[in-house]
């Protein structure tokens, strides 16, 4: 699975159709979906209007796309939860044209792309599945989603669960709305097992993200918080793409401007994204539309690489072992010591970076050590456990 990522306008979607138009010309089985509410595949591979629609359909040989039905996921998901919100409000005499919009979620149209992307990668159907993601931002807190849901399920849920079912009669008389009963607890466990199972396929060796940028300094300001964001929260990274280059060959003046102004960008790319390839695609005449036409741009930009080759050996987040104790390790690229916040609770690491926090709950041989040191070094954060000799002894 490849996910494609970047700032809105610097043509990821045309990258991420590229990309799967070229791996279908090899022979694979591919599909590229959208999660971003915008759908805009349809017209990069020039489709007739309502010939893409929520299930695969074959663009060209092997080439699936799928806009993912928003509603259709929201109803299968989301129903049994909706219905009580929806009791709550009348309760509270809500409107009830008000109450339908008030109970859908933000964000709901790409909770539940993702959720689709779980039952392709699950399917067994496809050889590449190529995703074109939303705008950065909304990326960023939509994979950010699952584990933090993850700590309301296991330390919060379990508790409200037993309350409300000991006092439901006592509870709804006091707060003058009924209380959520077993049908929406187990709708909510069910969306978080689900979302949890996403995060684990594309935190895992067979998914990466790539990140699509123009050279631009505010684009790559913002492409260099992705990649650290993205690392924080466990996704491998395995390449940027470099769109909308202008090529120095025959420029005039204007573009001779363009080409010396993006060459000292280009050159900051590759400081800021050492060790992973920076793939360059030209600004072209006009704008690819088309299977084969975004197939030679993609064919164009990756050269004699392979396209679908991702980062392998070890994740961004593991513990090794030594002596006594062990060493957790978690790749933050592009930080330094004073970017990063660090403090433990209870059997949660917390780490801060910037605006970002991610709530790390410690392996069960790790929780019993405690913290002895930390620091930044060459783009990963280490944290030195040793074992607690008062929690061994028991006392």
């Amino acid at each position: 699975m490849l996910l494609f990522t970047g700032k809105g306008g610097v043509g990821k979607s045309t990258i991420a159709a590229g990309t799967a138009a070229l791996a279908a010309a090899t022979g694979l089985r591919t599909l590229v979906l959208s999660t971003d509410a915008a759908h805009s595949l349809a017209d990069a591979y020039g489709c007739p209007p309502g010939t893409i629609g929520a299930e695969p359909s074959e663009v060209a040989s092997g080439l699936f796309v799928q806009q993912v039905d928003a509603q259709l996921r929201f109803e299968q998901s989301w129903a049994d939860i909706q219905r009580y919100l929806l009791s709550v409000l009348d309760a509270a005499d809500v409107d009830p044209v008000a109450a339908e919009e008030l109970t859908v979620i933000p964000g709901a149209e790409e909770v539940l792309a993702l959720l689709e992307l779980r039952l392709q990668a699950l399917s067994g159907a496809w050889d590449v599945i190529v995703v074109d993601c939303a705008p950065t931002a909304e990326t960023l807190r939509l994979l950010a989603l699952p584990e933090a849901l993850g700590w309301y399920m296991q330390r919060v849920l379990p508790v409200e669960r037993r309350v409300v079912k000991a006092l439901r009669p006592l509870l709804s008389r006091a707060a003058g709305v009924p209380m959520p009963g077993d049908t929406v607890f187990d709708a909510l466990e069910r969306v978080h097992a689900e979302l949890e199972e996403v995060r684990a396929l594309l935190s895992g060796p067979d998914a990466s993200v790539r990140i699509v940028l123009t050279p631009e300094n505010v684009v790559l300001a913002e492409a260099r918080r992705s990649y650290t964001t993205l690392s924080l929260f466990g996704y491998r990274v395995d390449g940027v793409v470099a769109n909308r280059v202008f090529p120095a060959d025959g420029a005039d003046d204007w573009r001779a401007g363009w080409v010396v102004a993006q060459d000292e960008v280009l050159r900051r790319v590759a400081e800021s994204f050492a060790g992973l390839p920076v793939w360059r695609s030209a600004y072209r005449p006009g704008e690819p539309v088309g299977v084969e036409e975004l197939a030679t741009l993609a064919a164009t930009a990756y050269g004699d690489d392979d396209p679908l080759a991702t980062v392998t050996g070890e994740g961004p987040f593991r513990v090794t072992r030594r002596g006594g104790g062990a060493v957790l390790r978690l790749a933050l690229p592009l930080v330094s010591r004073t970017d990063v916040h660090l403090a433990r609770n209870g059997d949660d690491l917390v780490v801060t970076v910037g605006s970002y926090r991610r709530l790390l709950t410690l392996p069960s041989g790790l929780a019993r050590h405690r913290v002895v040191g930390a620091r930044v070094e060459q783009g990963e954060l280490q944290v030195r456990f040793v074992e607690d000799p008062v929690d061994e002894a028991g006392r």
